[in-house]
């Protein structure tokens, strides 16, 4: 069932009473920093804000974080909890995970679970283990809690959320895992095993351990690597490396976590045991994931973690929340919300913040009303609009099949002709770029997410196919598929599939873009997904393609909720490249990519065959072995 929202614009037009800054938090909040205990004897930095003392009892709510603690540690919130939850009065918890900053202990990119959670096991340490360890700590030693706890974090702090659902202290009641990681195999830094080369300069965060406890980076020698040099044009920058192996000697030859990806290119058990995943079962409390439409580095997470949960745990008090944000967006308020060159309305985030994330917390934590958060609380990016669904994905918006035609036509639920097909040359030497302008080094890239795709729909090595103007409006809800049949004359091969929404010729320009940016054809990217080929049947086991042998690829893209509006088309492009958001496939089978010489990289001429579908709303299934 839908229901659509009224009286929207009145509550978007409430403002925050006050605003929390380091005077707020000095005037309402005491502070106290303390080195917690875990199991092992391992002490993780916390810093605590509990509301004065006023003869009441509040919820404490919780973020673990590998992104320094210490940055709130001046009466600084930055937004994590939203001004709303702060005033609202909460304990507030930061803390550093093991082997971070003020923390002891050694990091590790995304911990393995273990399985079971015994405080008596001294060895045996995970995320939820050190948040049980935490939690426990903090209701015994914490004035005036009410014994409820609540966690939260966006990105990252998302995934260490997620990572202490498996037995849970029995205090954790709600938790709220924002933007998270799931796998990094799937998502972050793998789009399906393909390495996002635009993250080269993250991994200084993530892949050094420090040698004493510190609040400050210890990595910033690392990441003047990258930053120290001037780079206009990131396109060039990393053409000029060369294959990937050269970034290792140059910039990475010293970076655990990158040598662990170089040595583990494969869905082998290093990442296996890294995802979360098969650990979300027999979880018993309230959970709110959130995620954004158009968030370029983890859209995988939220959507996954959701899914699991409802099909492991059917009785859980489930929510999926997904609106038009880039990553995290939801926690900062611009006034109007826009994505790039699109806009979707104005204080959307107000709005999660005040009526969503507020009411949810209230709730569980305070035995405030009851919030009755639907299932699933989509944003609608075509008709711009909040929706919510009984289950996600909805059943009563029907599939849509998109063909492949002659003439570039693609057609709606009727094939035209399944003997055609569809060729272009994919040369890693000239690779299709990612965004349509100009951009220098990004930590990770995020604005191309709603790009035009004209400039890329002009290449040869693209293959572009778009409907009719469409006669009435076309809802897809849910997941896509793209089942490719395809040939080729090399032996490997990376598949970018793009779903687009071009408007019309006399579309209105928006307000807030530069003049140059013209929204009459504007083809606005609305989802896409890489698939490296060699993953077809098994992630953990690559194959080569066989020379010239019709081969059947399916590329799952992520869910999406968008409305084609009466009067736009619907497109669909296809090509093998995508620099440098992702790293080049050589298109010549080798063992490893990360190891690839320059002669590797070849010309390979690639056949999409009429036969293909892109399936999408509703559940997709896709037959190709994921963990064995």
């Amino acid at each position: 069932m839908r229901y659509f929202f009224a009286g929207l614009a009145l509550v978007l037009s409430q403002a925050v009473v006050a605003q929390v800054d380091s005077l707020y938090m000095r005037t309402h909040y005491e502070k106290s920093e303390h080195f917690i205990e875990m199991r092992d004897g391992v002490k993780l930095f916390t810093i605590v804000y509990s509301p004065k003392a006023d003869g009441k009892k509040y919820p404490i709510l919780m973020n673990r974080t590998c992104y320094n603690a210490s940055n709130r540690g001046n009466y600084k919130t930055f937004n994590q909890p939203s001004d709303y939850l702060v005033m609202d009065k909460y304990i507030l918890v930061y803390q550093d995970v093991r082997g971070r900053y003020m923390s002891g202990g050694t990091f590790d990119n995304m911990r393995p679970n273990v399985k079971g959670n015994d405080p008596k096991n001294k060895k045996d340490i995970d995320e939820s283990s050190d948040t049980y360890d935490t939690v426990e700590w903090l209701i015994n030693n914490i004035p005036n809690n009410n014994g409820k706890v609540g966690q939260f974090g966006i990105s990252y702090p998302g995934f260490y959320t997620a990572a202490a659902l498996p037995n849970a202290h029995p205090a954790l009641v709600a938790s709220s895992p924002q933007a998270p990681i799931a796998d990094f195999f799937f998502d972050d830094f793998h789009h399906n095993g393909a390495y996002l080369q635009s993250y080269s300069p993250a991994f200084a965060v993530f892949g050094y351990q420090k040698d004493s406890l510190t609040k400050t980076p210890w990595y910033t020698e690392k990441i003047m690597r990258f930053y120290g040099q001037k780079v206009s044009d990131a396109y060039d920058f990393y053409m000029d490396i060369g294959p990937l192996k050269n970034m290792t000697e140059k910039y990475h030859h010293d970076n655990f976590f990158w040598n662990q990806i170089v040595e583990h290119p494969n869905y082998d058990e290093f990442w296996q045991d890294r995802s979360i995943l098969p650990h979300l079962e027999d979880i018993d409390h309230a959970v709110m994931t959130v995620g954004g439409w158009f968030d370029a580095e983890d859209l995988y997470g939220p959507l996954n973690i959701y899914k699991t949960i409802e099909k492991n745990c059917p009785k859980a008090n489930n929510t999926l929340v997904m609106g038009p944000w880039m990553h995290g967006g939801w926690s900062r308020e611009r006034g109007e919300q826009t994505v790039n060159h699109i806009y979707f309305g104005d204080s959307i985030s107000t709005y999660y913040q005040k009526e969503i994330e507020l009411n949810f917390f209230n709730h569980y934590l305070k035995g405030g009303p009851d919030s009755k958060l639907p299932e699933a609380y989509m944003f609608d990016t075509g008709t711009k609009e909040w929706q919510a669904f009984a289950e996600w994905p909805p059943k009563e918006i029907p599939k849509v099949d998109l063909y492949f035609g002659a003439g570039g036509k693609l057609s709606v639920d009727e094939p035209t002709d399944k003997q055609a097909t569809f060729e272009y040359t994919s040369d890693p030497n000239h690779p299709v770029p990612y965004t349509s302008t100009t951009e220098g080094l990004t930590f990770t890239p995020r604005l191309f997410i709603t790009d035009d795709q004209r400039q890329a729909a002009r290449r040869p090595d693209v293959l572009t196919f778009k409907t009719d103007v469409l006669e009435e409006d076309v809802t897809i809800a849910g997941e896509i598929l793209a089942e490719l049949v395809v040939s080729m004359t090399g032996t490997d091969a990376d598949f970018i599939v793009k779903l687009i929404d071009v408007y019309p010729a006399d579309h209105e320009d928006y307000e807030h873009n530069p003049d140059n940016i013209k929204m009459g054809g504007y083809q606005q990217l609305v989802r896409h997904e890489t698939f490296r080929g060699r993953f077809r049947e098994d992630f953990s086991k690559p194959k080569p393609f066989e020379v010239g042998k019709e081969t059947e690829v399916s590329v799952q893209l992520q869910d999406v909720l968008h409305t084609f509006k009466k009067g736009h088309r619907i497109m669909i492009q296809i090509h093998s490249t995508w620099f440098p958001y992702i790293d080049r496939n050589p298109q010549k089978y080798v063992d490893n990519i990360f190891k690839a010489d320059e002669e590797d990289f070849i010309k390979s001429t690639i056949q999409v065959y009429g036969s293909s579908v892109v399936r999408t709303g509703g559940k997709q299934e896709v037959n190709r072995v994921i963990k064995p």
